[in-house]
């Protein structure tokens, strides 16, 4: 059963034995975030505070943590299930004649009913606060050193003035006072791109903020979709239903109709930019401080009973890192439809979402595994990437090990190592300079002639099929444990 909202998730986890309440008053300045990254790195469950000091509102915590409850948030058994869909979907050979196409309507006919649905009335719209006060949420200060409280799973929904689509991402907000907070907007990020847009034409920009909807509405804020296309439309293809959507009280933003919380206000581009962070990031260090746009609160519309989503970030493994994997399922079918050679990919939890990528291919020509590097580089986030590591088909870019030891004998540092410059992540702080570095890919898949190796390349040490067969046949007659 897909989870409609944030409280049916919580229902859900509970019964799979995925979730603990946390009756004890606790504090959110460092206690909630030393509780949860205990459990977090220790594969524990979601965690829900009944009792947060300060606030009448329970705090919902490592909701995504584990493989099991980020499946459970999609209705499948495995994430692997939702990115057959997503393959399935793409798969052009079943459209390729008109009996083809006739055929695949029944299978295409769901499709039709993924894009958001308008609602006359919404759960999020129960109660409207007037005088609202961002001090009545139980807002985390994750680590020590961070320069306030932030907003960590806030889904920042603008509108583009010209064209009238939406946007919806994930962006860090640092909560100053009862009415204003900091708008992290890199400068690579779709919220920043429309904020120049108000900027140009000399106009506020209108924001809400929702906070807590159903998980598929929450991942999909952070996907990676290309430029323009609405993320509630995602939200909707991995629900199996439109997102129900209702317009906001102080603009023409359309807002998840069964979020927890809406805040309502503006962004305006006239004013001065505002210090920003320290905040401790996915990275797992403090990204440094920087002067970014601020958001003013006008309203809280909310549920007559809701619940305030968290999340704190830093040294893997974390919540997030679940997320950056299901990122890493759902998508390969679309880097395949684009890069048909690429057999699988693994982004490591190390990497934090976009340092390190590990790429199998079919490779068939010389440079071929130089043409993927930079394919890959070249699109949408993929262009932060530091790392990129390719191997050979018959290597699982899962298996760390299997890897580690390709690079380390398969390399000549001369011919194999390829230095690219480009765009880096914003938090990025190994860097000479801001957003902007050298990347390096790693061909480490069994090389041509034609790419400079004339000598034999030696075949991987094998067992006989047939001995292995024999010896698995009579393991029981060895008497070995193991």
């Amino acid at each position: 059963m897909l989870p409609r909202d944030l409280s049916a998730f919580i229902t859900l986890l509970e019964k799979k034995g995925q979730l603990r309440r946390v009756k004890t008053e606790v504090d959110p300045y460092l206690e909630i975030s030393a509780i949860a990254d205990r459990v977090m790195k220790s594969g524990g469950p979601a965690l829900l505070f009944e009792k947060v000091k300060g606030s009448a509102y329970p705090l919902l915590i490592n909701a995504f943590g584990s493989w099991e409850r980020a499946a459970l948030a999609f209705g499948v058994k495995k994430i692997d299930d939702a990115a057959d869909r997503i393959a399935e979907l793409l798969d052009l050979s079943g459209y390729g004649s008109w009996p083809d196409r006739i055929k695949a309507l029944p299978r295409l006919a769901p499709y039709a009913l993924i894009f958001p649905r308008r609602v006359a009335t919404a759960p999020c719209q129960q109660v409207v606060e007037k005088d609202p006060d961002l001090g009545s949420l139980p807002v985390l200060t994750c680590w020590p050193k961070d320069g306030g409280p932030f907003l960590t799973l806030p889904l920042v929904i603008t509108r583009n003035p010209e064209t009238g689509a939406q946007n919806m991402g994930m962006y860090r907000m640092q909560v100053y006072d009862g009415k204003t907070t900091g708008m992290h907007w890199h400068l690579h990020k779709d919220g920043r791109e429309l904020f120049e847009i108000y900027k140009r034409r000399g106009e506020r920009m209108p924001v809400c903020v929702a906070l807590g909807a159903d998980p598929a509405t929450i991942y999909s804020a952070t996907a990676p979709l290309p430029p323009g296309m609405d993320e509630l439309l995602m939200a909707g293809f991995l629900r199996k239903t439109g997102v129900p959507i209702i317009k906001s009280k102080t603009s023409d933003i359309m807002v998840p109709a069964d979020a927890e919380f809406i805040l309502e206000g503006y962004v305006d581009p006239a004013e001065p930019l505002r210090r920003e962070g320290p905040f401790g990031d996915h990275t797992g260090y403090y990204s440094l401080e920087d002067d970014y746009p601020v958001f003013h609160l006008n309203l809280i519309t909310r549920r007559r009973k809701p619940i305030f989503p968290a999340t704190i970030v830093g040294r893997p493994p974390m919540e997030d890192c679940y997320l950056g994997k299901i990122t890493e399922r759902l998508f390969l079918p679309v880097l395949k439809l684009q890069l048909p050679e690429i057999v699988d990919m693994d982004l490591p939890l190390e990497g934090v979402f976009h340092n390190c990528v590990i790429v199998s291919i079919r490779k068939r020509f010389p440079g071929h595994a130089r043409k993927v590097m930079n394919a890959l580089w070249g699109l949408g986030q993929m262009m932060y990437v530091k790392l990129i590591v390719i191997v050979d088909e018959d290597v699982s870019p899962h298996d760390y090990s299997h890897v580690a030891w390709k690079v380390f004998n398969n390399i000549d540092a001369e011919r194999d190592l390829v230095l690219s410059k480009g765009p880096l992540d914003a938090l990025d702080h190994a860097s000479p300079l801001p957003r902007f570095g050298t990347r390096l890919g790693v061909d480490a898949t069994r090389k041509l002639p034609e790419e400079g190796h004339p000598r034999p390349w030696p075949e991987d040490l094998r067992m006989s099929p047939e001995v292995a067969a024999t010896v698995l046949r009579r393991w029981k007659e060895y008497g070995i444990d193991s």
